[in-house]
């Protein structure tokens, strides 16, 4: 039987349900995060500064002379100090630091105050002088249609002749949805410290998901050789992808104050500052006309993705193309075109988010099945599994083959049984049939997610593995541990490797100085990347301990095991640490670096051809909901989950992946409303005025439950799925199950609910059926 075949009771570390690594310092306060780590002797504190009204223009003057008169204050930095290129973007080059000659949204910063004190920084850079020749700034996705201003060119899908599929389909429908942003809202903010070394290096601790990003970065903005930078990241506090491109503004500020005042220097962001200085998740304008049958199944689709970027490029080309890539949900369509725009704004430039565009996209899909499912008097279930991937119908818009759809169907049918979707659809129609104020919703819908990174030569991962003379093992490898679990899954790969407990292995914080050109902790592929690199360095090492072993006591290698800390050499039980001693006297190596690049991404952009994804994890969630439609309030009742991960790596953290996931995709569709007022100026940057879910929010019935699932058919960790993002969207049928509520007030009409379905949306969308009704539409 193959490694990978094997029963979970077969295993010692892997398949387990093994804590945190870090799960106690968490709920205890000791866990270190960068505001945490013990400050060198003469550490200054850095705050950005920012003209408090302006949103857009040019700079006519900036006086910064009693920001310098400020007790305290050591320094004020400009544009005009950066030795090297003023540019933190993580690609094209249009992100400045500290703004020159233009502000271009409301919250950019112009200046750096480096002080004794926080305190002092703070205050002194409230008291700057900035004068701006404003002009009208363009706001939203409407405003940047209007001026056809974007960020990048438009790129599209093609698959089969869709204007000839829409034309000669039985049916036809079009619909436009709103879909609004969402702030990361991690409980560590920004945050870098800078410690400045010999000859011009820098030592940078910087809470962030792409270490070698932040140190190319501030190698870029001093003028070094990246070989003079070095990032370490023991933990964040929450990511989220808020920390994948976005970090290296403030660390390169950090660093900056290090360089010019020869001294330690630490930049938080207050949490005000962070909302307004940092991107969410692109909000979306999303139009669709679909061309179906009378049973509703799709003949062609043409939607248009249109998204707000911000004022500059950042992650919108990735994040808007998965966002297409997501555009067909589950569902095939025959004929498709998908057209995506990235437009332009004066605010804030967006950026990585979990599910990085996917959510979009897929949210846009379901909202087209619920409207045709309504036109037709039929029920959505019905009509999404109609659509489903099957056999002969298994290629996607961008032509990757669906070779797992059998997986979707089951999954979909366990849950649609466990749920009791039927008898429950019956007891809510009954419900509503006889409650004129309160209405019941219910949607099951469904995932599938691509996992790998779009862009190939972010699909490899490296990882160092030691192996010291006491069987002690020591691990270091290029993912980021943010709260999801990534350290322990590992750690739990290696362990088992060797055979040990996992006590044995130490994990160790990620360092650009041991594991070099890493990748971001995104696009869920942290385990898949790094596990399979750390599993590579360990078999070089215990191929080693095989072969001297083999030589040193004369035994066949195959007759050599490892396990309960022991190694099983013929007849004989030797200690691990005790064989790890005698290899290093007869002086075999016992470190190795691994190395690993997923194989068969072929996905080439300019053609839009080939294979993007490794493979899809899938999923489904139940939801019901009730409304009450004279304040448009709304209580999730009910929801159950299936998820397939694969063999599992670790239930108990996947499973707090998915509900953490969920309930984060619930607040994006249900309670986050970023709101801007007519200036550009955002408004809701306090946990006062911004609505995450909180312990009450979540239903009281909440049932998650891994799917029985064969394991993943590719070469991955242990034959398991990733499962970061993915979770995220099972909150789509929150959002459906709201608009199926809205719409049994009148059979027949689509509601007109955008997202986030707050109560001000739910009334709006409850008015416009009921107009629909008092005029006979």
């Amino acid at each position: 039987m193959q490694p990978d075949q094997m029963p979970a009771a077969d295993y010692a570390s892997v398949r387990k349900p093994s804590p945190h690594d870090s799960a106690i310092k968490h709920v205890t306060g000791e866990a270190t995060y960068i505001d945490d780590i013990r400050e060198p002797a003469g550490t200054l504190h850095v705050v950005p500064g920012w003209h408090r009204d302006a949103v857009c223009g040019r700079i006519k003057s900036v006086d910064l002379d009693a920001v310098r008169a400020y007790p305290g204050v050591v320094a004020v930095l400009t544009h005009a100090d950066i030795p090297g290129k003023n540019d933190c973007s993580p690609s094209f080059g249009d992100d400045p630091v500290l703004a020159e000659g233009n502000i271009q949204f409301h919250g950019q910063a112009v200046f750096a105050v480096v002080a004794e004190t926080r305190d002092a920084a703070r205050r002194a850079a409230r008291l700057a002088r900035i004068e701006v020749e404003e002009h009208t700034p363009i706001l939203t996705v409407d405003d940047a249609v209007g001026a056809d201003i974007t960020v990048m060119p438009d790129y599209q899908f093609r698959k089969g002749a869709p204007e000839a599929g829409l034309a000669s389909a039985e049916r036809k429908l079009s619909g436009r949805l709103m879909i609004g942003g969402q702030e990361h809202f991690y409980l560590e903010g920004q945050a870098a410290m800078a410690v400045p070394g010999e000859d011009g290096d820098m030592f940078v601790h910087s809470s962030t998901q792409h270490p070698s990003e932040v140190q190319h970065t501030v190698s870029k903005v001093l003028a070094l050789p990246d070989a003079a930078v070095t990032v370490e990241v023991r933990r964040m506090g929450g990511g989220f992808g808020g920390k994948e491109s976005q970090a290296n503004q403030w660390a390169a500020l950090a660093a900056l104050a290090a360089r010019v005042t020869g001294r330690p220097c630490k930049c938080r962001l207050d949490r005000d500052d962070d909302m307004i200085m940092t991107g969410k998740r692109h909000d979306f304008r999303a139009d669709w006309t679909a061309g179906f049958d009378a049973e509703g199944r799709i003949r062609a689709v043409d939607m248009k993705l249109l998204a707000r970027c911000g004022y500059s490029a950042d992650l919108s080309l990735g994040v808007v193309d998965r966002a297409m890539f997501h555009a067909d949900s589950s569902y095939y369509y025959p004929d498709a075109a998908i057209l995506s725009r990235r437009m332009k704004t004066d605010t804030v430039s967006n950026t990585a988010f979990r599910g990085f565009g996917g959510p979009q996209g897929m949210l846009a899909a379901e909202r087209m099945i619920d409207a045709i499912a309504i036109t037709l008097g039929e029920d959505p279930l019905t009509i999404r599994k109609r659509n489903f991937y099957s056999a002969g119908r298994d290629v996607t818009p961008y032509g990757m083959p669906v070779e797992e759809h059998h997986t979707l169907h089951a999954l979909i049918g366990e849950l649609e049984e466990k749920a009791a979707y039927w008898a429950r659809r019956e007891e809510i129609r009954s419900f509503n049939a006889s409650s004129h104020i309160l209405k019941k919703g219910l949607a099951l819908t469904p995932v599938k997610f691509g996992i790998s990174f779009t862009l190939k030569h972010l699909n490899q991962a490296g990882a160092l593995v030691h192996v010291y003379t006491d069987g002690s093992i020591h691990l270091s490898h290029g993912g980021t541990e943010m709260g999801q679990g990534l350290y322990q899954k590992v750690a739990q790969v290696v362990a088992e490797e060797f055979g040990v407990s996992l006590d044995r292995v130490r994990i160790t914080a990620t360092h650009t100085g041991k594991v070099p050109n890493t990748g971001p902790t995104a696009a869920s592929s942290g385990t898949d990347l790094n596990g399979m690199a750390a599993k590579r360095a360990a078999e070089m090492i215990k191929a080693r301990l095989i072969a001297f072993a083999s030589a040193h006591y004369g035994v066949e290698a195959e007759a050599i095991d490892f396990r309960d800390n022991k190694v099983i050499v013929g007849n004989e039980a030797i200690d691990f640490g005790a064989l790890a001693k005698e290899a290093h006297l007869n002086r075999i190596q016992l470190s190795a670096a691994g190395f690993y690049a997923t194989p068969n991404i072929t996905w080439d952009r300019p053609t839009a051809s080939g294979r993007p994804f490794l493979y899809f994890a899938y999923g489904g969630a139940c939801a019901e909901v009730t409304i009450d439609t004279m304040t448009g309030e709304m209580r999730v009742d009910r929801v159950d989950i299936l998820h397939d991960v694969g063999k599992s790596l670790n239930p108990a953290i996947d499973i707090g992946q998915i509900e953490g996931g969920f309930v984060q995709g619930m607040g994006w569709l249900t309670t986050e409303e970023l709101v801007w007022d007519g200036k550009g100026r955002l408004r809701t940057h306090a946990p006062s005025t911004y609505k995450i879910p909180t312990a009450s929010d979540v239903p009281e019935a909440f049932s998650v439950s891994l799917y029985d699932s064969p394991g993943n058919p590719e070469d991955t960790i242990y034959r398991s799925k990733a499962v970061g993002e993915p979770p995220v969207m099972l909150a789509n049928s929150v959002f459906c199950a709201v608009s199926d509520a809205v719409a049994s007030l009148k059979p027949g009409v689509v509601p007109e609910l955008d997202a986030p379905a707050t109560p001000e949306a739910i009334l709006k969308a409850v008015a416009a059926i009921k107009q629909a009704e008092a005029t006979g539409r």
